[in-house]
């Protein structure tokens, strides 16, 4: 039997450079269409990213350095001096004491209530400086030092880690998520820069004085992992956050739910659990090493680690109820001391629901239920019901559906839900929600008018809750210049309103964020105006500061309900016939 001739059509060969056609699509045929994008419109035509990478790094570090030139937190302003004091007075501490005596030394005077890896970085720069200028960390003799090179050198250890942790573990995620999510090379980098320039993150990191950006930048590293679906090293990078700032925990559940469900969706992978979770076991118990390491040494040459306490040896400070099983001469001891007090200095329970007035669930309310009245252990338990009810629905339906698309949405509303309603919660803990939130810039659609306009919202709205933070150590200037700068940069209030009224959305749904935003643009503007020119009533010193706490805990409920709900409906886990048409006919266009 003869055979088949053979066909004369050859199948198409795949195009080797699918980024090339990309870019031609969105970033040549579209002009700019908000300040960021004209500036960066000259390199679009870039395929390569160490054309473009070097000036981005460079501007924005300059940017950074020239922030780091005002005063910080502290300065000037006895007896305690701020932030500042705070994190050089740890270095002197973990350079000058036995490890055993870390979290015990002088608690009055800044006492270290950081997790390990905070401690290892002290003691990293504490050694570094002193190479430099010993006297820096001369202890007890160096206090609320003002040395103009100490600043110098503080300064660049901020500025240091960030290009060590969080800037490369940026640059990543930008890289894979967009890739992902089919956005052009030139459009990614809009975006890089767009985050990089956040005021809050320079303001609290490089003005005000904090290392928040490493715990950020380890967080960061997590989620680009998973993107990659490098499960183990995302499970390491999340213990460094939580190693480096209990702060971290914010994201914990998310992290937990999508690692879980990735286990378990589409099909039970044990293997991966199994693994997942000895990495985990692994890389916290590595992170104590160094403790228990240190505190068995100090304890084989008769060093106490509470020389200061006179020989009185209190109960523990928690676990009191194990005091009596515990034997102070066995050779486990000194671990355990050390452990607990570690654990009771990093989760300050003792301290009440809040210290500070917060844009905060708890702290709004407290202007009309006076909280402080009611016992500590029903504020606790109120705290606990109240997180877990917020977090339970971004969580679950992260669980059922773990798709890495997803993975900012889950994140920003499940550290929305801690801000709101968690035990004492920090001002600056507003940077754990706005990271996740802002990253959605780099995903598909991310500077389309809609997601720009809420995560421009979310970090205006974010940052001025944080102005009377900083107006305390007197740095309006530097919070004026970089909040406008990057209001002007993305198209936002009050500079521009060309983030609303996006062609072919809903109108009815545009028109109801774009009043919505400007009502609270407008009130911050008043608000600040007020602040500044009307002095408050005499009974009510603090007026200005409540209405900041009220709007501000408003606005961030609406950023809440906004992350959950884009976050159920990119997920597709509830019935399509719930969603209008418009909707669906949207989404398969963008």
């Amino acid at each position: 039997m003869a055979s088949a001739a053979p066909s004369p059509h050859k199948p198409r060969r795949k195009s080797k450079k699918p980024a090339a056609s990309v870019i031609k699509s969105e970033a040549l045929v579209r002009t700019p269409s908000f300040p960021l994008a004209a500036f960066l419109w000259p390199a679009r035509t870039s395929l390569s990213q160490w054309e473009v990478l070097p000036l981005i790094l460079m501007a924005v570090g300059l940017f950074r350095w020239a922030a780091g030139l005002w005063g910080y937190s502290g300065f000037q302003k006895p007896p305690m001096y701020g932030d500042y004091e705070a994190q050089r007075h740890w270095m002197e501490v973990t350079t000058q004491l036995p490890i055993s005596q870390w979290y015990f030394h002088d608690l009055q005077w800044w006492g270290l209530d950081y997790p390990p890896l905070t401690a290892y970085h002290s003691w990293l720069l504490g050694k570094i400086g002193a190479l430099i200028d010993p006297s820096w960390f001369a202890l007890y003799t160096s206090r609320g030092s003002e040395d103009p090179i100490l600043k110098i050198f503080m300064r660049a250890t901020v500025i240091i880690s960030e290009y060590l942790i969080y800037i490369p573990a940026l640059v990543i995620f930008v890289r894979r998520f967009s890739r992902m999510s089919g956005v052009a090379q030139w459009t990614a980098w809009v975006a890089l820069v767009a985050i990089l320039m956040q005021p809050a993150t320079i303001l609290i990191d490089h003005v005000h004085f904090q290392y928040n950006t490493v715990m950020l930048g380890f967080v960061t590293a997590s989620m680009s992992s998973m993107v990659a679906g490098r499960y183990m090293w995302a499970a390491i990078f999340f213990v460094a956050a939580l190693g480096f700032k209990q702060m971290a925990l914010y994201y914990a559940p998310a992290v937990f739910s999508f690692l879980l469900g990735s286990c378990i969706f589409p099909r039970i992978n044990a293997g991966r659990f199994i693994i997942i979770a000895g990495v985990t076991a692994l890389s916290f118990a590595l992170l104590i090493l160094p403790l228990v390491l240190g505190a068995l040494y100090d304890a084989s040459r008769g060093i106490d680690s509470r020389p200061d306490l006179d020989g009185l040896r209190p109960p523990l400070p928690i676990f009191t109820q194990l005091e009596s099983y515990l034997d102070e001469k066995a050779v486990y001891y000194p671990v355990v001391e050390l452990l607990v007090q570690m654990v009771h200095r990093v989760f300050p329970f003792a301290r009440g629901l809040f210290e500070d007035k917060v844009a905060n669930f708890w702290c709004a309310a407290n202007v009309v239920i006076k909280l402080r009245h009611y016992p500590t252990a029903l504020l606790q338990r109120a705290s606990l019901v109240a997180t877990l009810a917020s977090i339970a629905p971004p969580n679950f339906v992260l669980f059922l559906r773990p798709r890495k698309e997803l993975l900012p949405y889950a994140f920003a509303a499940t550290a929305w839900g801690f801000f709101l309603f968690s035990y004492q919660v920090h001002e600056k803990s507003a940077l754990l929600p706005l990271l996740p939130m802002t990253l959605l810039l780099a995903g598909k659609q991310g500077l389309g008018k809609d997601i720009r306009a809420w995560v421009g919202f979310a970090n205006m709205l974010g940052v001025w809750t944080m102005f009377p933070l900083l107006q305390r150590v007197d740095l309006r200037v530097p919070y004026a210049v970089l909040t406008l700068l990057w209001a002007y940069l993305l198209g936002l209030p009050p500079t521009s309103t060309s983030a609303y009224f996006q062609e072919g959305e809903n109108v009815w749904a545009q028109w109801a964020t774009a009043v919505i935003h400007g009502a609270f643009y407008l009130a911050m503007g008043v608000w600040h105006v007020a602040e500044m020119f009307v002095p408050p009533p005499v009974d009510k010193p603090d007026l200005w500061v409540v209405a900041n706490v009220g709007l501000g805990a408003t606005g961030f409920a609406l950023c809440y309900v906004w992350c959950l709900w884009k976050l159920t409906v990119e997920s597709d886990i509830l019935p399509k016939r719930l969603w209008p048409a418009k909707m669906d006919a949207s989404k398969k266009t963008q």
